[in-house]
């Protein structure tokens, strides 16, 4: 860990990045707490400027939106999150049987895989989205089950590169058992561009779920990014603030995200490790 943070901080935007998403964080956890202002409420006068009695003014119903980019930052990330989380699951272990038993197994698998990639990913999401009736449970899955056939494509081609090295064979020979081989031997050292991948598709889970929110099919009975840009479209014109201060938050966490998933790609990658 030492050595791996000594690579990491050497990249400034790196640094940048693990600034801004640990601000986020703490906006997401402790925010909600520590400004009690309930985003739903009718708080004041509508169309209210930032910098006023209110720190970003207030939306077209006299909504806080500081209240709003409080716990819309919680959503998109635990959405994001357990969406990744989900579909790192999912195309690992995908990707790792495929990779590792080969033959006709490798073929199903990765012609199911591709089945999926051949879909528009935000199109399947929004229909997924709009069958099982928008809510958190249901933007999750979407988000998650557009998203793992990558990660299986990647599982797949790390497993078979590593699939014929020494310690794979001589673990083999020992008798060792496949489910052992393949999640004890071969994904520990797999597991570098998996973690990378993993952090940039937080991102991507981030701004599918502020997608689905503007078109009105986020859980109606959560504030969100993407819900409060939606709702203010309309009088992009006349107050500007009320899209612009959740789609600064947006661009903020997704860039920090992928700053951080370059960081990671730098010192995780060994090729990258003797410049």
């Amino acid at each position: 860990m030492r050595a791996f943070w000594a690579r990491f901080r050497r990249r400034p935007p790196a640094l940048f990045g693990l600034s801004v998403l640990v601000l986020v964080l703490l906006v997401a956890g402790l925010g909600p707490t520590l400004y009690e202002q309930d985003p739903w409420d009718l708080a004041g006068r509508p169309f209210s400027p930032p910098f006023g009695q209110f720190p970003l003014g207030t939306d077209t119903l006299g909504r806080d939106l500081a209240a709003g980019v409080i716990h819309g930052a919680r959503v998109s990330l635990l959405v994001g999150l357990v969406a990744t989380a989900v579909a790192l699951s999912l195309g690992t272990l995908i990707g790792a049987v495929a990779g590792y038993r080969g033959g006709w197994v490798d073929d199903t698998l990765m012609r199911l895989t591709e089945f999926f990639q051949t879909i528009p990913s935000f199109i399947f999401a929004v229909v997924l989205v709009a069958i099982f009736q928008p809510s958190l449970r249901s933007i999750v899955a979407a988000i998650a089950m557009v998203s793992w056939p990558a990660v299986a494509r990647l599982v797949r081609g790390e497993f078979i590169a590593l699939r014929h090295r020494e310690f794979v064979l001589a673990c083999e020979a020992l008798g060792m058992a496949e489910r052992a081989i393949i999640f004890r031997q071969i994904l520990p050292n797999a597991a570098g561009p998996v973690i990378v991948t993993g952090s940039l598709m937080v991102a991507t889970a981030v701004l599918l779920e502020s997608g689905l929110s503007f078109l009105g099919l986020g859980d109606p009975n959560l504030m969100s990014w993407g819900f409060m840009i939606g709702s203010s479209r309309s009088v992009l014109r006349q107050a500007w603030w009320m899209s612009a201060v959740p789609g600064v938050a947006i661009l903020l966490t997704v860039l920090a995200l992928n700053l951080v998933g370059e960081g990671l790609n730098d010192a995780l990658n060994p090729r990258l490790q003797r410049r």
